[in-house]
């Protein structure tokens, strides 16, 4: 769910590829269908299953949201400091540890996860990426954010814990 940007000669970031901008937006869908599946499955194991995969795709989300600072950091487009470590590092972490977690806490862990990333992402790196990438970063993580809130109330709802 992470937009390529492009980059100048010079290094600097400037605009975001329209392809991985709609694979972007894309990406969203598997979290709809869980959401979907915890509250219209008609059984137990279903709905578990459903709220399974909706963590695991949130963690690998999660996680490929910090890589892709990692990534930039590697190939010299944002600088290296402790913080810039810590935001490419930590959204892993968080998703592994919601994985072991599961059920309704592993979601609660992923919307702060989601959560603190685009914080992260907005007040600590925004001035070294394009508006139109926090834009789309914004808007996304609003969104699977929302998704795996209402996945956790329909998991309540639907029995699972």
């Amino acid at each position: 769910m992470m937009a390529a940007v492009i980059c100048n000669p010079g290094g600097a970031i400037t605009r975001l590829n329209t392809m991985a901008e709609t694979v972007s937006y894309a990406g969203v869908a598997p979290f709809v269908l869980c959401l979907l599946g915890v509250g219209m499955l008609p059984g137990y194991e279903e709905r578990e299953l459903a709220q399974r995969i909706a963590i695991a795709y949130g963690a690998v989300v999660l996680a490929f949201a910090g890589a892709v600072h990692w990534g930039l950091a590697l190939a010299g487009r944002l600088p290296w400091t402790p913080l810039r470590i810590g935001g490419a590092v930590l959204p892993a972490l968080l998703g592994a540890a919601a994985a072991v977690l599961g059920g309704q806490r592993g979601l609660a862990l992923l919307v702060v996860g989601f959560g603190s990333f685009w914080l992260y992402e907005h007040r600590s790196a925004g001035a070294e990426l394009p508006q139109e990438y926090l834009g789309l970063r914004r808007t996304l993580s609003l969104v699977v954010c929302a998704l795996l809130a209402l996945t956790m109330i329909l998991s309540d709802t639907a029995g699972l814990t």
